[in-house]
């Protein structure tokens, strides 16, 4: 008989107990993930929000600011910074007295550029800039003894030729909250640095760049626990400026020797030496409105903004004894033109038809005009002459009397002036490319009851009389203008009557070289200059050079590369030494260049400006630049 096998009911009971156990694992499972899923959903939503990305910016470098040949006026340097991690330099507070000794400064110090607040708690933060690369060994070399310390590159701005068109290049700073706040929405933060003047801040779209990105995982105090990857930073496009670095040399030097030299030479009227302490040289291309050059003195280093300027330096910059060095005098100065004028007048009259080429009148050194008598500078006596003759000898009669038949003849010529002053554009600003530019001012019956109600005591006079225009025929009176602007006039006489928008800039360049954007010649209007009217008053200003009664004659004798046709200006100042005044172009019957010098509290234009312009003149051709010699001349 045989036995049941009782293997089978063994392997049964088994997989039965295993079985269970595995639903039971299985509905465990579940109910965890069901509880975790719905039950503590909330805690784990709290838990996510608290572990966040957060961004670390990294500075691009600015693009470069070269001039028309390509030369570097502007540039970045490479600068070893070190920087610390505020959150881990919190759990380690003797690492600041550490790196107090290092730096030969105080615990103090060091703990405030650590506490900036300009820098999240997870981002380095810069406490020191070109430092010894030795340090940076040492620290390495000692990393345990450094939490939280390390080295890095910082691109730093730079300009390798010092003070040269500092006022047109300008000078970078740390963004300040005011400029956050017009500027919210274009990825400006905190520390960042951003173009404060000049070129560096009308174009800084271009020059900024795109700051790079670090992704850093954190909890909710802050530490950082995963690194999500990141961008770099792309620098910014170049400008390629107007501006010939050899020409701006030339401007500058010739500047600064005019003035010097003026501060050794005696005004006979005042009884002592002219002060001379300021002035400004622009030289434009006529054709085109390319600035060339533009020089303004006295001038500052640019660089001593970079990283944030020293309190003793700024002091210097903007204490009154140093005659305000930050202001760009030749899109800021305001100045009387003087006999520089004159070609405006003469427009004016011929237009109208008040006179022509051949008409006439006697200059005898001086003209009643009501119960007033006017006179010519150092009472010259002239004899007759016409507009040709007057602007070469400079006779401030024949133009008295065109100011007050001009006047007189409203009703037919209208403010005939003060139009053709606006037509050529010394009314309003020229919209140069450069920041904080004033505009002139042409004062007319209407300005003139706007000065005096908004200042009565300065402007007591609320009607425009006869003599009012008479000044004005000869750059005097409340009128202003500024270098550019009477430069710009020039130039549209100098082409035949097309006023440009001065440029500063000529292209935007991509780091690849490739052209972004061309920053092509804007006219602005054109004045109808016929022959019959520009002829005559051409050779009364080549005349100032050439002629031996010419007012300029003395500072162009023996200058033989090109004729050279100009006016001299010498403007009067309440309580200050007269303005010396020179604006030109050349070649004359071909102009390539406009070239424009005002010098503050220098003197007769002829003796203390034109000389400047003349050394200019012969560096633009091609000759050894003369050191400046005065000449004489009255006007």
């Amino acid at each position: 008989m045989s036995m049941p096998m009782r293997g089978g009911g063994t392997s049964s009971l088994r997989l039965g107990v295993l079985g269970i156990i595995v639903l039971s694992l299985f509905a465990a499972l579940f109910s965890r993930l069901w509880y975790l899923q719905v039950m503590d959903s909330t805690n784990f939503q709290v838990q996510a929000s608290n572990n966040q990305v957060r961004i670390v910016y990294q500075p691009a470098p600015r693009g470069r600011i070269l001039d028309r040949q390509g030369r570097v006026l502007v540039d970045n340097r490479d600068s070893l910074v070190l920087t610390a991690v505020r959150n881990d330099v919190a759990k380690h507070p003797e690492v600041v007295g550490r790196l107090a000794t290092l730096l030969n400064t105080t615990t103090k110090d060091v703990q405030s550029r650590i506490d900036d607040v300009r820098y999240t708690t997870f981002a380095p933060v810069p406490i020191a800039r070109d430092i010894d690369p030795k340090l940076v060994v040492y620290i390495e070399e000692h990393q345990d003894m450094f939490p939280g310390v390390a080295a890095g590159h910082e691109a730093v701005r730079t300009y390798p030729n010092g003070t040269l068109a500092a006022h047109v290049l300008g000078y970078v700073g740390q963004v300040t909250q005011a400029e956050l706040d017009a500027r919210k929405g274009q990825g400006y933060r905190q520390g960042d640095v951003i173009g404060k003047q000049g070129v560096e801040r009308t174009f800084e779209n271009e020059l900024r760049g795109v700051p790079g990105q670090i992704k850093k995982e954190v909890d909710s105090h802050g530490r950082v626990f995963n690194d999500l990857g990141a961008t770099a930073p792309r620098q910014g496009n170049d400008v390629q400026l107007s501006i010939d670095m050899d020409v701006q040399k030339l401007a500058e030097d010739s500047l600064a020797q005019g003035l010097e030299l003026d501060r050794h030479a005696f005004d006979k009227d005042k009884k002592k030496d002219f002060v001379a302490p300021a002035g400004a040289v622009v030289v434009l291309d006529p054709k085109d409105g390319s600035v060339l050059a533009m020089a303004s003195y006295p001038t500052f280093n640019p660089g001593d903004f970079v990283n944030g300027i020293r309190s003793d330096v700024f002091k210097g910059l903007t204490d009154p004894a140093s005659f305000y060095p930050l202001n760009n005098r030749a899109v800021q100065g305001e100045y009387a033109p003087g006999s520089t004028f004159k070609l405006v007048t003469a427009t004016a009259a011929m237009r109208k038809g008040l006179i022509n080429a051949i008409t006439t009148y006697q200059d005898n050194g001086k003209i009643k005009i009501g119960n007033r008598e006017f006179k010519n500078a150092g009472g010259e006596v002239n004899g007759r002459v016409n507009v040709t003759r007057a602007l070469t000898v400079s006779s401030d009669v024949f133009f008295y009397t065109l100011g007050a038949a001009l006047w007189n003849g409203r009703s037919a010529y209208g403010e005939a002036i003060q139009d053709t002053a606006k037509d050529y554009g010394m009314a309003d600003r020229t919209e140069i490319d450069l920041p904080s530019e004033t505009k002139g001012r042409i004062p007319d019956p209407e300005t003139r009851k706007k000065l005096h109600d908004a200042h009565p005591q300065a402007f007591p006079n609320s009607k425009w009389f006869t003599g009012d225009n008479v000044n004005l025929a000869i750059g005097q009176g409340e009128i202003v203008v500024t270098p550019l602007e009477l430069a710009n006039a020039y130039a549209a006489f100098a082409n035949g009557g097309t006023l440009f928008q001065p440029r500063i800039a000529d292209r935007v360049l991509a780091q690849n070289k490739r052209v972004v954007r061309n920053l092509s010649p804007r006219p602005l209007r054109t004045l109808d200059l016929p022959e019959t009217l520009r002829g005559p008053i051409l050779q009364g200003l080549m005349g100032v050079t050439t002629d031996p009664k010419g007012t300029a004659a003395g500072a162009f004798a023996g200058f033989r590369a090109f004729p050279v046709a100009g006016k001299t200006g010498t403007a009067q100042v309440f309580g200050k030494q007269d303005t010396a005044l020179f604006v030109s172009f050349a070649p004359a019957d071909n102009p390539q260049y406009v070239v424009g010098v005002v010098m503050e509290e220098a003197g007769f234009g002829g003796a203390a400006a034109a000389p400047v312009a003349r050394r200019v003149y012969e560096g633009l051709a091609g000759q050894p630049p003369q050191p400046v010699s005065l000449s004489g001349g009255v006007d």
